[in-house]
């Protein structure tokens, strides 16, 4: 139980102040615990970061996952996939892992959220495919580098409205440049 609790103390500073509200004494405070025993949970901010993603990334993958599972067609399985990452953006467990800069986590915890990630674009690449792309795989990656974008014009709180970006990306995903 504590150690959901730090975890979810950890989302709302990350979400809240960014990466330097992430300190052991405003964890400790959040909790009601004493400094050394956040310590006891965790080594490192860093551990925290990685944890929140090890808990919080298949959570995502998995809301993605079943928005492409309802889509009928292909065309909808690359909608459902763009609009659910982006529709993600405003939940506070987002919010909190894309606050936190990768260059605080060691090569290890960097390689396993890539992989989590590479996951996550793993789903689309079977619709793509279904609708013609030669290389799926690369289609897929371009695709996510869309979503990438609309996530952070969503994180910056651009002109434009989170709906707005999400009709923007999606055209692109689907119509490209062509409008």
């Amino acid at each position: 139980m504590q150690r959901a609790a730090l975890l979810d103390a950890a989302r709302s500073l990350l979400s809240e102040g960014g990466t330097e509200a992430l300190t052991f004494p405003a964890l400790a405070q959040h909790t009601g615990l004493a400094r050394s025993s956040v310590y006891e949970y965790f080594r490192s901010r860093a551990a925290v970061v990685e944890e929140l993603c090890a808990v919080d990334f298949p959570v995502w993958a998995a809301e993605v996952e079943s928005a492409m599972r309802a889509a009928k067609t292909p065309e909808g399985k690359v909608e459902a996939y763009v609009r659910r990452q982006l529709a993600l953006v405003g939940d506070r467990r987002h919010r909190a892992v894309v606050a936190i800069s990768a260059g605080e986590l060691d090569a290890g915890a960097r390689e396993r959220i890539r992989a989590a990630h590479g996951g996550l674009i793993s789903m689309v690449v079977e619709a793509l495919g279904d609708l013609g792309h030669e290389q799926p795989r690369l289609a897929a990656m371009l695709l996510q580098g869309v979503v990438d974008a609309g996530v952070r014009r969503i994180e910056l709180g651009a002109a434009e409205e989170p709906e707005q970006i999400a009709e923007a990306a999606v055209s692109m995903a689907l119509n490209g440049v062509r409008g």
